[in-house]
């Protein structure tokens, strides 16, 4: 049976039902097409996408530059494995490498959790020597779904009934710079955070937190791995968040937005820490494929030329100035946290229905941690279209009984 959008919502939810595993909890919505800030159902029906692909979409739904490359690169390679050097991933580790503070080293993959898998096993490989292989992440943060990447994750819901956990990992709070000093034994190799969690409700570090991480590690012969994978690419205006504090890891994840909606993960690496990735200790089979990279290279072209560091620091203030206002009003909004395009107002109420609400009234948003409503826009929003949709979170909010 051909892909078409000849079949309406009802008869595609029909036939995933019958066909696909139910590991999602799904909108009773077929979404057939992108452009922008704007997708449709298979009805017609147009949404205004506050969350596009999950973070993955910075620049929107098929952006041109993105759009344009992946069609060139498929009609010259789609594939070729990692035995052989290909243009486009060179070209584009040395576009990231260009953008970080440390010259850092490139290794791909395919998804979030698959770096912070390829992270967790380079901290291993070279804490070996020394007889340390535990790692130290914070509560409420999140990682990824494959089992490293699950036990970094300290939030017990996503472990009930796939234990037991990976041994060597130790959980401590976000924000506890003594609580991660305390935790830390001739055993420990690295602490591994987000520098903003994500997942975790748009949790902003406290004042010198992620300063004294690094100290903490340098004075520990620690390595500081930043799971940047929502955070990165642009995201908060900086290329990196660790960049809005001047701090700088051994090792950072990348995937999301990386390649503008094309599945990619990657790490970064200082090169002292990068040469213990010799041949034979790790691959991915699809990491780093032409169209990938060229996907990924058209997305850094188009944040750097059309400014859109600078515009995803305006986007967040907009979006500020806007829930605050609504804050003042309604006494549902307990909190509002932004860090350029990533954004969460933090509600005394389930947000679910919040969510429900917005997809009848054409607005695509996330709650996270039950409470938080969490917005990723793409970078590229307009006014307008940020204008519209507060709109109508302020009529949902505002019509919402304590």
């Amino acid at each position: 049976m051909p892909a078409t959008d000849t079949y309406s919502s009802e008869q595609i939810i029909s036939l995933a039902k019958k066909h696909v595993i139910g590991n999602y909890t799904r909108y009773p919505v077929c979404l057939v097409r992108g452009e922008g800030s704007w997708v449709w159902d298979a009805e017609g029906n147009r949404y205004l996408d506050f969350f596009p692909g999950w973070g993955c979409g910075i620049l929107g739904h098929c952006p041109p530059r993105v759009v344009e490359a992946v069609r060139d690169q498929i009609g010259q390679l789609i594939h070729v494995p990692n035995t052989w050097y290909t243009e486009p991933q060179v070209l584009l580790a040395q576009a990231i490498s260009e953008r970080t503070d440390f010259d850092g080293m490139c290794f791909f993959c395919n998804s979030g959790t698959e770096a912070v898998e390829a992270a967790i096993k380079l901290a291993r490989l070279n804490g070996k020597p020394q007889g340390r292989y535990k790692i130290v992440t914070m509560t409420g943060g999140f990682h990824g779904r494959t089992m490293g990447a699950l036990t970094a994750t300290a939030q017990p819901k996503y472990h009930a009934g796939v234990e037991p956990m990976l041994p060597g990992f130790t959980y401590v709070p976000f924000g506890d710079l003594a609580a991660a000093a305390r935790a830390v034994d001739a055993e420990t190799a690295a602490i591994l955070l987000e520098p903003i969690q994500g997942e975790g409700g748009i949790n902003l570090p406290p004042a010198g937190y992620l300063e004294g991480l690094r100290e903490l590690c340098t004075a520990s012969g620690l390595l500081l791995i930043f799971d940047e994978v929502q955070t990165g690419l642009g995201r908060t205006g900086k290329w990196f968040a660790q960049q809005h504090w001047g701090v700088r890891p051994d090792i950072f994840t990348l995937a999301k937005a990386l390649a503008g909606g094309i599945a990619m993960g990657a790490i970064v690496a200082t090169p002292a820490v990068a040469e213990k990735m010799k041949p034979g200790t790790h691959a991915a089979t699809f990491g780093g494929n032409p169209v990938a990279a060229r996907a990924a290279l058209a997305t850094i072209e188009t944040i750097e030329q059309e400014g859109l560091l600078d515009r995803a620091l305006q986007v967040g203030d907009r979006f500020q100035a806007r829930f605050q206002a609504l804050k003042a009003q309604c006494p549902l909004v307990l909190d509002v946290r932004v860090k350029g395009t990533m954004i969460g107002i933090e509600l005394s109420v389930e947000g679910a229905q919040v969510v429900q609400a917005a997809i009848q009234k054409g607005l695509l948003i996330n709650c996270t941690h039950q409470t938080v409503i969490r917005l990723l826009p793409a970078v590229n929003i307009s006014e307008e279209q940020i204008d519209e949709g507060c709109d109508i979170l302020d009529e949902i909010l505002l019509g919402l009984k304590p």
